[in-house]
Protein backbone atom coordinates (compact mmCIF):
# COMPACT_ATOMS: atom_id res chain seq x y z
CA UNK A 1 0.00 0.00 0.00
CA UNK A 2 1.46 3.40 -1.10
CA UNK A 3 1.59 6.15 1.96
CA UNK A 4 0.04 9.39 0.35
CA UNK A 5 2.29 12.13 0.83
CA UNK A 6 1.29 15.00 2.24
CA UNK A 7 2.10 18.21 0.07
CA UNK A 8 2.83 22.22 2.03
CA UNK A 9 1.13 24.79 -0.06
CA UNK A 10 1.25 28.09 0.64
CA UNK A 11 -1.96 28.22 1.66
CA UNK A 12 -1.80 25.73 4.01
CA UNK A 13 1.69 27.41 5.77
CA UNK A 14 -0.38 30.69 6.47
CA UNK A 15 -3.16 29.16 7.98
CA UNK A 16 -0.63 27.28 10.35
CA UNK A 17 1.29 29.94 10.64
CA UNK A 18 -2.42 32.29 12.01
CA UNK A 19 -3.01 29.54 14.44
CA UNK A 20 0.48 29.15 15.61
CA UNK A 21 0.55 33.12 16.51
CA UNK A 22 -3.07 32.84 18.06
CA UNK A 23 -1.78 30.18 19.95
CA UNK A 24 1.26 31.84 21.00
CA UNK A 25 -0.70 35.19 21.38
CA UNK A 26 -2.99 33.28 24.22
CA UNK A 27 -0.55 32.16 25.69
CA UNK A 28 1.32 35.52 26.47
CA UNK A 29 -1.95 37.22 27.38
CA UNK A 30 -3.09 33.87 30.09
CA UNK A 31 0.93 35.18 31.25
CA UNK A 32 0.08 38.40 31.63
CA UNK A 33 -3.21 37.94 33.13
CA UNK A 34 -2.31 35.32 35.60
CA UNK A 35 0.15 38.57 37.03
CA UNK A 36 -2.17 41.00 36.96
CA UNK A 37 -5.22 39.06 39.20
CA UNK A 38 -2.66 39.40 42.00
CA UNK A 39 -5.60 40.46 45.08
CA UNK A 40 -4.82 43.43 46.62
CA UNK A 41 -6.31 45.81 49.52
CA UNK A 42 -5.48 48.61 51.38
CA UNK A 43 -5.21 49.31 55.04
CA UNK A 44 -7.91 50.97 56.60
CA UNK A 45 -8.84 52.59 60.37
CA UNK A 46 -12.57 50.99 61.71
CA UNK A 47 -14.21 48.93 64.11
CA UNK A 48 -12.65 45.21 64.54
CA UNK A 49 -14.82 42.52 66.15
CA UNK A 50 -13.85 39.17 67.81
CA UNK A 51 -16.93 37.30 67.23
CA UNK A 52 -18.41 33.58 68.47
CA UNK A 53 -20.75 32.09 65.15
CA UNK A 54 -22.90 29.43 66.39
CA UNK A 55 -26.43 28.25 64.31
CA UNK A 56 -29.79 27.69 65.48
CA UNK A 57 -33.27 28.76 64.91
CA UNK A 58 -36.22 30.62 65.91
CA UNK A 59 -38.20 29.38 68.74
CA UNK A 60 -41.10 30.74 71.08
CA UNK A 61 -41.70 30.81 74.88
CA UNK A 62 -45.10 30.34 74.25
CA UNK A 63 -45.72 27.95 71.60
CA UNK A 64 -48.61 24.94 72.29
CA UNK A 65 -49.49 21.82 69.89
CA UNK A 66 -52.56 21.03 71.55
CA UNK A 67 -54.37 17.47 71.46
CA UNK A 68 -57.21 15.33 72.88
CA UNK A 69 -56.57 13.42 75.75
CA UNK A 70 -58.81 10.59 74.17
CA UNK A 71 -60.07 10.08 70.61
CA UNK A 72 -63.74 11.06 69.21
CA UNK A 73 -65.05 12.80 66.32
CA UNK A 74 -64.49 16.21 65.71
CA UNK A 75 -67.76 18.13 66.10
CA UNK A 76 -66.83 21.65 66.53
CA UNK A 77 -64.24 23.82 65.11
CA UNK A 78 -64.47 27.69 66.01
CA UNK A 79 -61.41 29.12 64.64
CA UNK A 80 -59.26 29.27 61.24
CA UNK A 81 -55.36 29.49 60.79
CA UNK A 82 -54.20 32.84 61.50
CA UNK A 83 -56.70 34.02 63.50
CA UNK A 84 -56.09 35.80 66.86
CA UNK A 85 -57.64 34.14 70.08
CA UNK A 86 -57.16 35.04 73.56
CA UNK A 87 -56.21 33.19 76.43
CA UNK A 88 -59.11 30.64 77.72
CA UNK A 89 -61.12 31.28 74.37
CA UNK A 90 -62.80 27.87 72.47
CA UNK A 91 -60.81 26.32 69.69
CA UNK A 92 -61.99 22.82 68.44
CA UNK A 93 -64.67 20.11 70.25
CA UNK A 94 -64.87 16.75 69.76
CA UNK A 95 -68.53 14.89 70.22
CA UNK A 96 -69.54 14.63 73.56
CA UNK A 97 -72.42 11.67 72.92
CA UNK A 98 -69.67 9.17 73.80
CA UNK A 99 -67.74 10.74 76.32
CA UNK A 100 -71.01 11.29 78.39
CA UNK A 101 -72.60 7.74 78.35
CA UNK A 102 -68.79 6.81 79.44
CA UNK A 103 -68.67 8.92 81.99
CA UNK A 104 -72.52 7.74 82.96
CA UNK A 105 -71.30 4.20 82.70
CA UNK A 106 -68.19 4.85 85.00
CA UNK A 107 -70.59 6.53 87.65
CA UNK A 108 -73.00 3.66 87.31
CA UNK A 109 -70.04 1.43 88.50
CA UNK A 110 -68.92 3.30 90.84
CA UNK A 111 -71.95 3.64 92.88
CA UNK A 112 -72.67 0.04 92.51
CA UNK A 113 -68.67 -1.38 93.81
CA UNK A 114 -69.40 1.88 96.64
CA UNK A 115 -72.67 -0.43 97.44
CA UNK A 116 -70.36 -3.93 97.53
CA UNK A 117 -67.99 -2.30 99.43
CA UNK A 118 -69.84 -0.85 102.08
CA UNK A 119 -71.80 -4.17 102.65
CA UNK A 120 -68.66 -6.01 102.75
CA UNK A 121 -67.34 -3.52 105.40
CA UNK A 122 -70.17 -3.76 107.32
CA UNK A 123 -69.97 -7.63 107.44
CA UNK A 124 -66.96 -7.41 109.31
CA UNK A 125 -67.75 -4.31 111.34
CA UNK A 126 -67.76 -5.96 114.75
CA UNK A 127 -64.79 -7.94 114.22
CA UNK A 128 -62.03 -5.37 114.20
CA UNK A 129 -59.90 -7.41 116.48
CA UNK A 130 -60.68 -11.25 115.62
CA UNK A 131 -61.40 -10.93 111.42
CA UNK A 132 -60.48 -13.90 109.82
CA UNK A 133 -57.94 -13.80 106.75
CA UNK A 134 -60.92 -15.53 104.81
CA UNK A 135 -63.26 -12.15 105.70
CA UNK A 136 -60.08 -9.76 105.07
CA UNK A 137 -60.02 -11.07 101.58
CA UNK A 138 -63.60 -10.61 100.92
CA UNK A 139 -63.13 -6.73 102.22
CA UNK A 140 -59.95 -6.21 100.59
CA UNK A 141 -61.41 -6.78 97.45
CA UNK A 142 -64.50 -5.04 97.05
CA UNK A 143 -62.38 -2.08 98.18
CA UNK A 144 -59.88 -2.65 95.94
CA UNK A 145 -62.72 -2.81 92.70
CA UNK A 146 -64.44 0.14 94.37
CA UNK A 147 -61.20 2.14 94.05
CA UNK A 148 -60.78 1.02 90.79
CA UNK A 149 -64.33 1.98 89.73
CA UNK A 150 -63.62 5.44 91.37
CA UNK A 151 -60.47 5.78 89.07
CA UNK A 152 -62.69 5.49 86.01
CA UNK A 153 -65.36 7.42 87.03
CA UNK A 154 -62.05 10.43 87.78
CA UNK A 155 -60.79 9.52 83.87
CA UNK A 156 -64.06 9.36 82.11
CA UNK A 157 -64.90 12.76 83.59
CA UNK A 158 -61.58 14.38 82.89
CA UNK A 159 -62.05 13.41 79.36
CA UNK A 160 -65.23 15.19 79.18
CA UNK A 161 -64.61 17.91 80.71
CA UNK A 162 -61.62 18.16 78.14
CA UNK A 163 -63.57 17.79 75.17
CA UNK A 164 -63.27 21.29 73.96
CA UNK A 165 -59.86 22.45 73.23
CA UNK A 166 -58.79 25.88 74.83
CA UNK A 167 -56.06 28.38 74.03
CA UNK A 168 -53.84 28.38 77.20
CA UNK A 169 -52.57 31.92 76.21
CA UNK A 170 -52.94 34.86 73.68
CA UNK A 171 -51.63 34.23 70.48
CA UNK A 172 -52.17 32.90 66.76
CA UNK A 173 -53.30 29.76 65.40
CA UNK A 174 -50.60 28.87 63.50
CA UNK A 175 -51.94 25.46 62.13
CA UNK A 176 -54.95 23.26 62.38
CA UNK A 177 -54.36 20.13 60.57
CA UNK A 178 -58.24 19.10 61.06
CA UNK A 179 -59.77 21.62 59.24
CA UNK A 180 -63.57 20.14 59.07
CA UNK A 181 -65.75 18.68 61.91
CA UNK A 182 -66.42 14.92 60.96
CA UNK A 183 -63.39 13.97 61.46
CA UNK A 184 -61.90 10.98 63.28
CA UNK A 185 -58.99 11.81 65.23
CA UNK A 186 -57.46 10.27 68.45
CA UNK A 187 -55.12 11.10 70.97
CA UNK A 188 -52.09 10.54 69.74
CA UNK A 189 -53.07 13.77 66.79
CA UNK A 190 -52.30 17.09 66.89
CA UNK A 191 -55.61 18.84 66.66
CA UNK A 192 -54.09 22.91 66.77
CA UNK A 193 -50.88 24.69 67.41
CA UNK A 194 -50.79 27.96 69.08
CA UNK A 195 -47.85 30.25 69.07
CA UNK A 196 -47.35 33.69 70.40
CA UNK A 197 -45.48 35.74 68.51
CA UNK A 198 -44.14 38.64 71.37
CA UNK A 199 -42.61 35.43 72.64
CA UNK A 200 -40.44 34.41 69.82
CA UNK A 201 -36.46 33.97 70.84
CA UNK A 202 -33.46 32.44 68.95
CA UNK A 203 -32.13 28.99 70.73
CA UNK A 204 -28.42 27.92 69.96
CA UNK A 205 -26.29 25.27 71.42
CA UNK A 206 -23.09 26.00 72.78
CA UNK A 207 -20.04 23.57 73.34
CA UNK A 208 -18.75 23.15 76.95
CA UNK A 209 -15.42 24.98 75.15
CA UNK A 210 -17.83 28.19 73.74
CA UNK A 211 -20.56 28.26 76.33
CA UNK A 212 -17.68 30.29 78.90
CA UNK A 213 -17.38 32.98 76.17
CA UNK A 214 -21.13 33.44 76.17
CA UNK A 215 -22.96 35.45 79.41
CA UNK A 216 -26.33 37.15 80.39
CA UNK A 217 -26.93 40.43 78.83
CA UNK A 218 -24.00 39.95 76.03
CA UNK A 219 -24.77 41.69 72.43
CA UNK A 220 -25.85 39.21 69.64
CA UNK A 221 -26.54 40.24 66.29
CA UNK A 222 -28.63 37.23 64.09
CA UNK A 223 -28.55 36.80 60.38
CA UNK A 224 -31.55 34.20 59.44
CA UNK A 225 -30.55 32.03 56.39
CA UNK A 226 -34.34 33.60 54.86
CA UNK A 227 -33.47 37.29 55.23
CA UNK A 228 -29.44 37.02 55.01
CA UNK A 229 -28.85 40.89 53.90
CA UNK A 230 -30.20 41.90 57.11
CA UNK A 231 -28.84 41.88 60.31
CA UNK A 232 -30.78 41.66 63.78
CA UNK A 233 -30.06 42.91 67.26
CA UNK A 234 -30.66 40.51 70.23
CA UNK A 235 -28.77 39.81 73.96
CA UNK A 236 -28.46 36.72 75.69
CA UNK A 237 -31.05 36.19 78.04
CA UNK A 238 -30.26 32.88 79.19
CA UNK A 239 -27.48 30.16 79.14
CA UNK A 240 -28.04 26.83 80.41
CA UNK A 241 -26.41 25.67 83.99
CA UNK A 242 -26.82 21.95 83.09
CA UNK A 243 -25.92 19.92 79.71
CA UNK A 244 -28.80 19.06 77.47
CA UNK A 245 -29.91 16.04 77.84
CA UNK A 246 -30.01 13.35 74.64
CA UNK A 247 -27.11 15.49 73.25
CA UNK A 248 -23.44 13.52 72.17
CA UNK A 249 -21.26 15.93 73.65
CA UNK A 250 -21.50 18.15 76.34
CA UNK A 251 -23.94 21.08 74.58
CA UNK A 252 -25.92 23.90 76.53
CA UNK A 253 -28.50 25.56 75.70
CA UNK A 254 -28.30 30.09 75.02
CA UNK A 255 -31.36 32.01 74.24
CA UNK A 256 -30.90 35.01 72.68
CA UNK A 257 -33.63 38.12 73.34
CA UNK A 258 -34.94 39.76 69.83
CA UNK A 259 -33.87 43.43 71.03
CA UNK A 260 -37.20 44.59 69.25
CA UNK A 261 -39.26 41.43 68.22
CA UNK A 262 -42.38 44.21 66.94
CA UNK A 263 -39.89 45.33 64.07
CA UNK A 264 -39.62 41.60 62.74
CA UNK A 265 -42.97 41.96 61.06
CA UNK A 266 -44.84 38.97 59.79
CA UNK A 267 -41.64 37.42 57.55
CA UNK A 268 -40.12 36.00 60.60
CA UNK A 269 -41.41 32.01 61.50
CA UNK A 270 -40.69 29.73 64.37
CA UNK A 271 -38.59 27.24 63.15
CA UNK A 272 -36.66 29.36 60.88
CA UNK A 273 -32.64 28.54 61.11
CA UNK A 274 -29.60 31.18 60.76
CA UNK A 275 -26.39 32.50 62.59
CA UNK A 276 -25.99 34.42 65.80
CA UNK A 277 -22.76 36.32 66.06
CA UNK A 278 -21.73 36.74 69.55
CA UNK A 279 -19.31 39.77 70.63
CA UNK A 280 -16.89 38.28 72.24
CA UNK A 281 -14.45 41.96 72.28
CA UNK A 282 -14.36 45.04 69.99
CA UNK A 283 -11.74 47.80 69.41
CA UNK A 284 -12.99 50.90 67.55
CA UNK A 285 -10.51 53.26 65.77
CA UNK A 286 -7.91 50.85 64.83
CA UNK A 287 -6.21 49.60 61.58
CA UNK A 288 -6.93 46.63 60.12
CA UNK A 289 -6.64 44.64 57.02
CA UNK A 290 -8.69 41.20 55.39
CA UNK A 291 -6.94 38.10 57.30
CA UNK A 292 -5.98 36.52 54.08
CA UNK A 293 -3.62 39.15 53.30
CA UNK A 294 -2.18 38.60 56.96
CA UNK A 295 0.86 35.79 56.69
CA UNK A 296 2.53 33.63 58.88
CA UNK A 297 5.30 31.83 59.11
CA UNK A 298 8.12 30.53 61.68
CA UNK A 299 9.54 33.97 61.88
CA UNK A 300 6.01 35.72 62.58
CA UNK A 301 2.86 37.08 60.88
CA UNK A 302 4.02 39.52 58.05
CA UNK A 303 2.24 41.28 54.77
CA UNK A 304 3.04 42.43 51.40
CA UNK A 305 3.21 46.33 51.18
CA UNK A 306 3.55 48.12 47.70
CA UNK A 307 4.30 45.00 45.81
CA UNK A 308 3.96 41.07 45.54
CA UNK A 309 6.78 39.71 47.71
CA UNK A 310 7.70 43.10 49.90
CA UNK A 311 7.18 41.49 53.12
CA UNK A 312 6.69 43.52 56.14
CA UNK A 313 6.43 41.95 59.69
CA UNK A 314 3.42 43.24 61.65
CA UNK A 315 1.93 42.60 64.81
CA UNK A 316 -1.77 41.91 65.02
CA UNK A 317 -4.24 42.39 68.06
CA UNK A 318 -7.99 41.17 67.40
CA UNK A 319 -9.42 38.97 64.78
CA UNK A 320 -12.33 39.16 63.29
CA UNK A 321 -14.45 36.11 61.06
CA UNK A 322 -13.23 38.80 58.22
CA UNK A 323 -10.83 40.97 59.42
CA UNK A 324 -7.70 40.99 61.79
CA UNK A 325 -6.54 44.22 63.88
CA UNK A 326 -2.52 45.53 62.93
CA UNK A 327 -1.28 47.20 65.85
CA UNK A 328 2.36 48.15 64.05
CA UNK A 329 4.18 47.62 61.21
CA UNK A 330 1.99 49.11 58.44
CA UNK A 331 -0.08 52.58 58.17
CA UNK A 332 -3.65 53.73 56.71
CA UNK A 333 -3.77 53.68 53.33
CA UNK A 334 -1.33 51.10 52.53
CA UNK A 335 -1.58 47.91 49.78
CA UNK A 336 -1.06 45.15 50.47
CA UNK A 337 -1.13 42.05 48.16
CA UNK A 338 -1.88 38.64 48.45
Amino acid sequence: MKLKRFKFTKKRVIVLAVVAAILLGGFFISRSRSKNDVAMTTVQRGTVKEELILTGAVKAEKHAMLSFPTGGKISWIGVTEGQKVIRGQGLVSLDKTVLNVAYQQSLNNYRNYQAAAESALDSVKDHSSDETFAQKAIRTAAEVVRDNAYDAMIAAKYNLDNATLLSPFAGIISSLPFGNPGINVSGADTIVEVVDPSSVYFEVDADQSEVGSISVGQEVVIILDSFSDKEIKGSVSFVGLTPKIGEAGTIYKVKVKFSDVKSLGNGTKVGMTGDARFILSQKENVLYAPLKFVNTDKNGKFVNVGKPGNRVNVGTGIEGEETVEITNGVSEGDTLYD
